[in-house]
């Protein structure tokens, strides 16, 4: 899987231990129904709850019987008396208790995910708060637009995250569901009371129809949700890998003592780890849109989807696991240059204030046509000369007379940017 994963966990909800021990969960809460309903003694339905399974033999029988369900069920009737294994998976198919054992699965898979998030959250808001007033160059298409500060950069990381975190809650809602239906969905082999009574002793809710399958478009949601969470993640670790350029030079990943950048230049401190995000964000892509090509199944359902989600869906939860803790320790220990951000505010020498004299201009009368074109013009030259734009505008006839040098010098105050960074943090709940 991913190396030096540190997180066990994650890699615990989808072993093939816990989805054996999720089996035989389902399988007993089918037998206390039927016992519900006086379709099993009481002596079968509590050897029933103390069966056990053997993984390793369960191998064996899988080996030989080439399918891993039949294996199972061989392997739990070996600890049962014969007279209690005649009850063991009565009326069922298989996907009555692999669907609704993995979405147990999911649902302790989505938990962690959350709490991922949260982790996360409380790193980024930590540095916000930290960076509040940082002011930094705020860069659309790449170039200097408008002065920013880091804290507001990284109060939307904290926000968009809180909607990623409501998607995963919301995804793991939609997979709280279970079907114990028969064969085709018809219910014929084990009534609809029967699957109700399951789903409530598993904490799910009934499929309210299903074939013999539930429908993969809610798997698909799932893995959709996890993406666009990835997605998110690599939009940040970009901001991060562009901070660190040299040229740039405001932030830079973590890069402790004994680290090394490159075999060939010791100087080199790269953004391994954000570009490690940035890289497995497109194979959560690829995970969403395998999965999502699973809904179309033929009739009642065919097996194509089977081999997909045993990759994809182990894979994609690792992975983004994976990545939320990565990221976190990124944020935590990012290194973060004010005077860096500062110095770099200065490099076109004022022109990050031109909307503030365009908008002035505008104010004292001047046509908005006429005040983009004086301000453009004096902008250009600054740029292409490395002159002060503050004086260029000074010594423009245009400007000059309309705009004292008061009010000049109080268009290129830097606070000006500022006054609402602490309304937007309220309103984002930092």
């Amino acid at each position: 899987m991913i190396e030096r994963y540190t997180r066990p966990q994650m890699g615990r909800i989808w072993s093939q231990e816990n989805k054996l021990r999720k089996w035989l969960q389902v399988e007993v809460a089918v037998a206390e129904a039927w016992a519900e309903l006086g379709r099993i003694p009481p002596a079968a339905l509590e050897a029933i709850r103390r069966a056990t399974y053997d993984l390793e033999r369960w191998r064996l029988y899988e080996q030989e019987m080439h399918h891993d369900f039949n294996a199972f069920l061989r392997t739990v009737a070996d600890s049962l008396p014969p007279e209690a294994a005649s009850y063991l998976h009565l009326g069922l198919t298989s996907y009555d208790v692999e669907d609704t054992a993995l979405s147990l699965m999911i649902q302790e898979a989505a938990q962690l995910l959350v709490e991922d998030v949260d982790q996360l959250r409380e790193a980024i808001a930590q540095r916000a708060r930290e960076h509040k007033y940082t002011v930094m160059a705020g860069r659309t298409h790449g170039v200097h637009a408008e002065p920013t500060t880091f804290g507001l950069k990284l109060a939307l990381w904290w926000d968009d995250l809180g909607r990623h975190r409501q998607r995963l809650l919301q995804a793991k809602e939609e997979m709280a569901v279970g079907k114990i239906s028969g064969p085709v969905g018809t219910h014929a082999t084990v009534p609809p009371e029967v699957e109700e009574k399951v789903c409530a002793r598993l904490g799910l809710r009934p499929a309210p129809t299903s074939d013999q399958v539930l429908s993969r478009d809610r798997h698909a949601y799932f893995l959709a949700t996890i993406a666009l969470t990835g997605a998110s993640l690599e939009r940040f670790a970009t901001e991060v890998r562009h901070l660190q350029r040299t040229e740039v030079r405001e932030v830079e990943e973590p890069f402790v003592s004994g680290q090394t950048g490159s075999s060939a230049m010791p100087h080199k401190r790269n953004p391994e780890k954000c570009e490690r995000i940035c890289g497995l964000a497109r194979l959560l892509r690829g995970y969403a849109l395998a999965v999502t090509e699973n809904i179309a199944l033929w009739h009642e359902r065919d097996i194509s989807h089977s081999s997909v989600e045993r990759v994809a869906l182990p894979d994609a939860c690792i992975v983004l696991d994976y990545m939320l803790d990565l990221f976190t320790q990124v944020v935590q220990g990012m290194r973060v240059y004010p005077e860096r951000m500062k110095a770099n505010l200065d490099i076109t020498c004022g022109l990050i204030f031109s909307q503030r004299v365009l908008l002035a201009l505008m104010e004292k009368g001047l046509p908005r046509p006429m005040a983009y074109e004086v301000v453009q013009r004096n902008a250009m030259r600054a740029w292409e000369q490395g002159l002060s734009f503050r004086q260029l505008l000074g010594q423009d006839p245009q400007v000059s007379s309309l705009l004292s040098p008061q009010e000049l010098d109080a268009l290129f105050d830097l606070q000006y940017y500022l006054r609402y960074v602490d309304q937007v943090f309220t309103r984002v709940g930092l």
